[in-house]
């Protein structure tokens, strides 16, 4: 046994797969509870109960649907192009789960410790833009067609108060690397780069976290799959499994951007104590604990405020989110020629 574990160990590729298989026994449990705790999220904003019948308090429900999804037929539309169709949702998830090659889960744990590893996140995560292009123009449905644009738009704006914002905690860090940035805010929870440089890292904080709301579709910003104009958008046509590769993409973009704003402004896997209750698996708790949070915020939001309008959405990115975020990156550079 001892021979065979190393004879692995030394075959170069077999590790590199192994590592990239990781993040995936995260991002599938992940999304199976997530999907059961927003259903009960909304039931309890809601004053309902949520489903209670397939396990405790529903906890299997998602399991099951799943489950149903798995095994329901592969429907291609007639007219649909059918290689595009069913290329489309390995793409956009394939573009949602390559951004967790560089998220560092812990001091121990980062799937690739690159020095541009932030460059990379923003880049990568773009590719989702392809595939959800594909999937609209594809299915060969005028509503598919409108979300998949809608989307592209929405996407392609809002990563500029994105990748600005984030600007903001490279200048303060002077780097590009996430775990450096981790290692940047260690110490007391007042050593995160939130309470840094106040207001401006907060304000860049409250920025992305809007903006990365619309990179995910999620609401106010979910004009891409408003039912009620759009049946369901880029994802009407779709059924089966591939349906649930693009449910699973959106909850695995869901943390990863969550993770992204627990790693530059509240310490990444850094424990809010300093030392105490610090270590990888300590670490990896902290960093999960944080994320799911921003995920609840994110849950919270979609049951409290009303969907924007399509002028309203590219009025908030252009003439809101960009401005403001120039502003924070001056600002910040100010601040730190001053203090030198």
């Amino acid at each position: 046994m001892k021979e065979f574990l190393l004879n692995i160990l030394q075959n170069e590729t077999l590790v590199y797969t192994l590592m990239a298989i990781i993040p995936l026994i995260w991002v599938i449990p992940f999304a199976l509870f997530a999907v059961w705790w927003e259903r009960k999220i909304s039931a309890h904003m809601q004053d309902r109960l949520g489903p209670m019948r397939t396990g405790w308090h529903g906890s299997v429900q998602t399991i099951a649907d799943i489950l149903k999804l798995i095994l329901k037929e592969d429907i291609v539309p007639t007219a649909a192009d059918s290689t595009l169709f069913k290329l489309a949702p390995y793409i956009v998830f394939g573009g949602a789960y390559a951004a967790y090659a560089v998220i560092p889960f812990s001091a121990a744990f980062t799937g690739s410790e690159i020095n541009i590893g932030l460059f990379y996140f923003i880049s990568i995560s773009s590719v989702v833009v392809v595939g959800l292009l594909m999937a609209g123009w594809a299915s060969n449905n005028k509503f598919s067609l409108y979300g998949a644009l809608r989307s592209a738009a929405q996407i392609v704006s809002y990563e500029i108060p994105v990748a600005l914002a984030l600007l903001t905690v490279v200048m303060v860090a002077g780097t590009f690397d996430l775990q450096a940035i981790n290692h940047a805010q260690s110490g007391m929870f007042w050593h995160w780069f939130v309470f840094q440089k106040f207001p401006f890292l907060f304000f860049a904080l409250i920025i992305y976290f809007t903006a990365s709301l619309a990179e995910v579709n999620r609401t106010p910003f979910d004009i891409p799959e408003a039912e009620s104009e759009l049946v369901g958008g880029y994802h009407t046509e779709y059924s089966g499994m591939r349906f649930a590769l693009l449910f699973l993409s959106e909850y695995s973009n869901m943390f990863a951007v969550s993770a992204i704003a627990t790693t530059l402004f509240f310490g990444g896997w850094n424990s809010p104590f300093g030392d105490v209750l610090g270590g990888p698996w300590w670490g990896a708790f902290w960093f999960l604990t944080k994320g799911m949070t921003f995920i609840f915020v994110q849950m919270w939001l979609r049951w409290t405020l009303p969907r924007l309008r399509v002028d309203q959405l590219m009025y908030v990115g252009w003439k809101v989110l960009i401005p403001f975020s120039f502003v924070l990156i001056v600002g910040v550079g100010v601040w730190m020629l001053a203090v030198r």
